[in-house]
């Protein structure tokens, strides 16, 4: 009989690979190394803006080494997540990039990657002679029932390197057949709670998959397929749609957040950042001269930073002198947004 623990957010485990246990903490930089891929999923998620040959650490659009190493540093990170698209399309600069990340960070910066090719065994080597701590094989749905001998081919060969190795799937019908060769071969298996996306919602709705329910984007069935088959799974781990938006997602923003936030800014507890927004009337007043406005009314000088044309300030500090400037600005607001530059806004509230 085998032991299933319970995690976070109705995750359920039999076995957490070194990667699954750096995400639990919100603490691995995802690298993005092209959109391309040719195996074209039905449940692919990926955005049509990133179906591109582009590369991003986390939500940050690199176009150098060190706009990589800037992300890493800002978050914190103790390991990294490489990801696509297929990354292996581009294995050069996969290789170069898990170099320049061991070098700057050193061995115990843990690397895992996924992949949807059965990777031959040279390329193998590379990777684990690179660094490469651990890989995740993602057979296509529609070889399950049928030949995965190439994969299970390669993810011998991955496990002969040295590396940690596994597959990751979602949570679907066919799924238990994954499971069996991942028993016989000694691997892990991760198996995801199938989630719509803007991308592929027309897809799952013609192979009549319906959402879970009105406030989740996870699929119905889904989770209960993940149990099924993790009761029988060596090494599993079943992943919520819920475990990664209110654990992973949520730690990794709380990371960003307390290495960027400035002085004035407020951090939520679900990682984003509290702050207000003065808009200038430059007719009246420069951004300047607002800032010299607001030091003589004692306000800190660590309270508040120009901005251009804007500044920003301490929500609860603005909120105290609405009246006193109300006269000489365009626009007043408090804002909630992911903690990194160009973040997402969650909130604008107009005052």
């Amino acid at each position: 009989m085998l032991k299933i623990s319970e995690g976070e957010a109705g995750s359920y485990y039999t076995y957490l690979s070194t990667g699954c246990k750096l995400c639990q903490e919100g603490a691995k930089m995802v690298l993005f190394i092209t959109g391309i891929c040719g195996k074209n999923c039905f449940y692919c998620p990926i955005s049509n803006e990133r179906k591109a040959d582009i590369t991003f650490a986390n939500e940050r659009l690199i176009n150098s080494d060190k706009d990589i190493l800037e992300e890493a540093w800002q978050m914190g990170a103790l390991g990294t997540g490489i990801t696509g698209g297929e990354p292996l399309l581009k294995p050069e600069k996969v290789l170069r990039y898990i170099k320049l990340l061991k070098e700057e960070f050193g061995k115990s910066h843990h690397i895992h990657l996924y992949t949807a090719l059965p990777v031959d065994g040279n390329l193998l080597k590379k990777l684990a002679f690179a660094g490469l701590d651990e890989m995740r094989f993602h057979p296509p749905v529609e070889i399950w029932n049928s030949n995965m001998e190439n994969y299970a081919s390669s993810i011998k060969k991955a496990m002969e390197t040295g590396m940690e190795t596994g597959m990751e799937i979602p949570a679907i019908k066919g799924a238990n057949e994954v499971s069996r060769m991942a028993n016989e071969l000694g691997c892990f298996l991760n198996l995801n709670e199938l989630e719509f996306s803007d991308t592929n919602s027309e897809q799952m709705k013609v192979r009549n998959y319906s959402f879970q329910d009105e406030i989740s984007n996870a699929v119905a069935g889904s989770y209960n397929i993940g149990m099924e088959i993790l009761k029988t799974t060596e090494k599993g781990h079943l992943c919520t749609s819920r475990y990664k938006d209110a654990v992973q997602l949520r730690r990794r923003l709380l990371r960003i957040a307390e290495r960027s936030a400035r002085e004035f800014d407020e951090i939520t507890e679900d990682g984003t950042l509290i702050y207000g927004v003065i808009t200038c009337n430059c007719e009246k007043k420069s951004a300047k001269e607002m800032g010299e406005l607001l030091l003589s009314s004692g306000v800190p000088e660590e309270l508040f930073l120009v901005e251009k044309e804007e500044i920003h300030i301490a929500a609860w500090i603005l909120e105290d002198i609405i009246m006193k400037i109300s006269s000489y600005v365009k626009e007043m607001y408090i804002i909630e947004r992911y903690p990194f530059p160009g973040g997402m806004v969650v909130e604008k509230i107009p005052l």
